[in-house]
């Protein structure tokens, strides 16, 4: 085989001398390296003509018969990289490994499925689909049927993905981790709780989320709702006013809002909204399928990121005007960065 080989070459002319030309000298890279694009659909023999052409390698015929002698002619697309000093040997390697470019791109907690699509869309070397181009295809195109929502069913994490990677490809590796993590919390949720499904919990997770940004107050804040909804008392939350107001919202939360009534005002309908309002996270969902104990059944915001908790309705509105109706000029609904 390797005497086949070097046969092809000398009766190409260049012979061995050729072939360390070709194969073993640096390619011409600059200091930061080399940055170029793979498209789908292209071929090995079409990459070396376009980098020759560039002027980056020489003898792409020599390269190309190297390449089918070590069986590595097959080529993934993308982006890659390659550092100054690599030759057509190290060429050939990572584009038949597919070594591409990787990147990271995080979904945040909180975040609502429009958000999620447009940060997914938006990411480098992320391929914009045709699925990808509307909240209702993206949602078909995870498996959505019609009148089903897609909301709260993205993870909410850091995702190192390869360059060339479809929008939908990304989202549906991110949908497919929330299946995991909802059905991993379910097994090991507590006893006596009143969801019928994990969809259920989910739900009730991004309300939650929604709800606090403090870890130490997720199962507190689940105990209380899990408690109203045992005793038949709604919810009363206001991300699902405001969820349900869409963009009529304008940032500023009324008591006409609170009673206008939308499919997911807590403060009208009993029980749970119809589909989560936001994208929670691990500690969410473990909080609503493990609540925490006690008598509270209200909560108001202190200003500073955390709650003031009460088991009677004359204790919530003491609270109510402390923290709420006599606010300070730095109150806060949710913790700053770093609480």
């Amino acid at each position: 085989m390797i005497g086949g080989f070097l046969l092809i070459l000398l009766s190409l002319g260049g012979g061995l001398w050729a072939l360390k030309m070709a194969l073993v000298q640096p390619l011409a890279i600059g200091e930061d390296g080399l940055r170029f694009e793979v498209s789908g659909g292209s071929n090995l023999s079409r990459v070396l003509r376009e980098l020759e052409q560039r002027g980056v390698l020489k003898g792409r015929r020599l390269v190309l018969i190297y390449a089918y002698w070590r069986e590595q002619t097959g080529i993934h697309a993308g982006e890659y990289l390659l550092p100054k000093g690599s030759n057509a040997m190290d060429l050939v390697a990572r584009l038949n490994r597919g070594d591409v470019t990787r990147y990271r791109l995080t979904l945040v907690e909180g975040w609502s499925f429009r958000q999620a699509l447009a940060q997914v869309r938006a990411g480098r070397g992320i391929v914009q689909s045709e699925a990808g181009g509307s909240l209702e295809t993206a949602a078909r195109a995870l498996g959505f049927g019609d009148g089903e929502s897609p909301e709260g069913w993205i993870f909410p994490d850091t995702y190192i993905y390869r360059s060339g990677t479809t929008d939908i490809d990304l989202l549906k590796q991110a949908h497919q981790r929330m299946q995991q993590v909802l059905d991993e919390e379910w097994r090991a949720r507590a006893d006596n709780l009143p969801y019928g499904t994990p969809y259920e919990a989910l739900i009730m997770a991004s309300l939650i989320e929604k709800e606090t940004g403090l870890p130490s107050e997720r199962s507190e804040i689940a105990g209380v709702f899990v408690r109203r909804l045992k005793r038949g008392m709604r919810l009363q939350t206001d991300p699902t006013v405001i969820y349900g107001l869409g963009d009529a919202f304008d940032g500023n939360l009324t008591r006409a809002h609170l009673r206008q009534a939308t499919p997911y005002n807590t403060y009208v309908i009993d029980g749970l909204p119809p589909t989560p309002i936001a994208l929670p996270g691990r500690g969410a969902i473990h909080a609503a399928l493990n609540p925490k104990d006690g008598d509270s059944l209200y909560f108001v915001g202190k200003g500073d990121g955390s709650h003031h908790f009460s088991a009677t309705l004359a204790e919530h509105n003491r609270a109510v005007r402390e923290y709420q109706l006599k606010r300070r000029a730095d109150y806060r609904s949710s913790p700053a960065r770093g609480d």
